[in-house]
């Protein structure tokens, strides 16, 4: 086949029917971000959530200096044993 013209791969009388089928296809110019900026409701629950976690140390913290360290690590593995 080399130096020969290529076969058809349609006949003739269907050349307007592919014309109107054969269309480029046109790449995505705008790629969406990946992540997303953050919500003003994530924000509030990543700030709630510190909020309580600094609130738990602090407390804890609070009992240390308060009850001294055995009574505070007594206590601690008192409330894991209430759980299981």
């Amino acid at each position: 086949m080399i130096g020969s013209a290529a076969p058809a791969l349609a006949p003739l009388r269907d050349w307007p029917y592919l014309k109107g089928m054969a269309q480029p296809i046109q790449a995505q110019q705008d790629m969406m971000s990946a992540a997303r900026p953050p919500s003003r409701a994530g924000q509030i629950i990543v700030w709630g959530a510190a909020g309580l976690g600094g609130l738990a140390v602090l407390g804890a913290v609070a009992l240390w200096i308060h009850y001294g360290t055995t009574v505070f690590f007594e206590m601690i593995t008192a409330g894991i044993a209430a759980c299981f």
